[in-house]
């Protein structure tokens, strides 16, 4: 997976958008104001910090030793930092889509019925 495909994929989810909080070179994608992937896309090797469930992080890491660790200046219990390019592009998707299902529902009723709407 390319930085230009990484950025498409994490934008073509309902209401995400791309922020620079910051600084310029690192990319926040964002749903209703919240984070569910950074990544510095210039970076090598390219890297993204995901939102995951505890225990699937702790899985994924010992499934995937190098390539999945601790979230890289995040809380280390709910975030994983995945470098993208020696896992099959497949499996990041899957990261990523599941990164933002979890932000979703962390979000107030009002706010994941807006997203459900056409």
């Amino acid at each position: 997976m390319s930085p230009d495909e990484l950025r498409a994929f994490c934008l073509s989810f309902n209401a995400a958008v791309e922020d620079f909080p910051f600084n310029p070179e690192t990319s926040v994608f964002k749903v209703c104001g919240k984070m569910f992937a950074l990544s510095n896309l210039g970076g090598r090797p390219l890297t993204v910090n995901l939102k995951c469930d505890p225990e699937d992080a702790l899985r994924l890491r010992a499934d995937h030793p190098g390539r999945i660790l601790p979230g890289w200046h995040m809380n280390k219990r709910h975030w994983n930092t995945v470098t993208v390019g020696p896992l099959p592009d497949r499996l990041v998707r899957e990261l990523i889509e599941d990164s933002y299902d979890l932000v979703v529902a962390g979000l107030p009723r009002a706010e994941r019925l807006r997203l459900d709407r056409p």
